[in-house]
């Protein structure tokens, strides 16, 4: 394996797979340390854990705190924005939200407002209007709390751009996570100052994805897993530039020196990696691996740009 360091923007640590638990029922241990360790070895040096409701946000904060290179951010997913309104006090909430970003933040751990948004398909679960509503109002937490924002759009793109260019003034930069739009919603998304696309599995499914990933600009780009979910998958278009693999074994038979077969794992941003090089014809996959890890702490990590990014655009280790 060729060095590479990679951050990996979306992990989501709260869900019940990385406590070994599946559809409800235990299937094994919990394994988040195993997890870990794969990730380390395999060149990811940070990991931000994904916040997508309050209670979910205390949660990876608490994740966060275990070990230093991990971050977290606070925020609620568009298709929970429910709970504002169901919490009784709507205020309330919004103010438990800030008050649990400022904690984290004095602990030097969360690193962006998210994920936040807004998801037209699974309207089921939230309606477009309350969506709306709590995504223009989590704009407020980023401008209080000078955080870039961590971003869900999923089948909304028109209204999505509309809330974000209104809100412009009020954040920082911003992330477009689990990218799997078409290539106009890509180019309004470019067009937006300081916004980045977060590319995963999701993103290189077919050939149609592999086009539009192909046209974004890697100073624009951000890689991720979003797992346990979004793993590349053999039916994938962007598998036949996998290079990285891991044994796998199904969670029934679970070992520790394997990745659990159909649950994705930070380690494996290594292959979202390969696959951008591969449909973007780029050979040097450690200066790709370069120029991603600068856009993020550009974007998360601000305080390293000088020390961290700017030595390994340079092609040196930080000491």
């Amino acid at each position: 394996m060729a060095t590479v360091r990679m951050i990996d923007i979306a992990v989501n640590f709260t869900d019940g797979m990385f406590k070994g638990i599946y559809n409800g029922k235990q299937c094994h241990v919990s394994d988040i340390a195993t997890v870990l360790s794969r990730a380390w070895t395999a060149g990811v040096d940070r990991i931000i854990v994904t916040g997508g409701s309050l209670e979910e946000s205390k949660e990876a904060l608490t994740i966060a705190e275990t070990d230093a290179r991990l971050f977290c951010t606070v925020g609620v997913h568009p298709t929970r924005c429910k709970e504002f309104e169901e919490s009784g006090d709507p205020d309330k909430h919004f103010q438990a939200l800030l008050s649990l970003a400022k904690e984290g933040i004095e602990k030097g751990k969360v690193v962006a407002i998210g994920e936040c948004g807004l998801d037209y398909d699974r309207l089921q679960f939230c309606p477009a209007e309350i969506q709306k509503k709590y995504f223009e109002k989590q704009f407020e937490l980023a401008h209080a709390m000078k955080l870039p924002m961590f971003l869900h759009m999923r089948a909304a793109a028109p209204d999505f751009c509309e809330i974000v260019e209104r809100n412009r003034s009020r954040f920082s930069a911003g992330v477009a996570h689990s990218f799997t739009g078409s290539a106009e919603d890509r180019d309004k998304l470019l067009s937006i100052s300081n916004m980045y696309i977060g590319v995963n599995g999701c993103s290189l499914k077919t050939a149609e994805n592999l086009d539009v990933v192909r046209s974004i600009p890697i100073e624009r780009m951000m890689i991720e897993t979003d797992s346990p979910y979004c793993g590349i998958k053999n039916t994938s278009a962007g598998i036949k530039f996998v290079k990285s693999t891991w044994p796998s074994k199904k969670k029934e038979k679970y070992d520790q020196e394997c990745i659990v077969k159909d649950r994705n794992e930070p380690c494996l941003v290594r292959q979202v990696l390969e696959v951008v090089a591969g449909c973007k014809g780029i050979s040097e996959i450690g200066q790709l691996s370069r120029t991603l890890y600068h856009n993020t702490c550009r974007v998360f990590f601000p305080q390293d740009l000088d020390s961290a990014a700017d030595s390994l655009l340079a092609g040196h280790d930080p000491q």
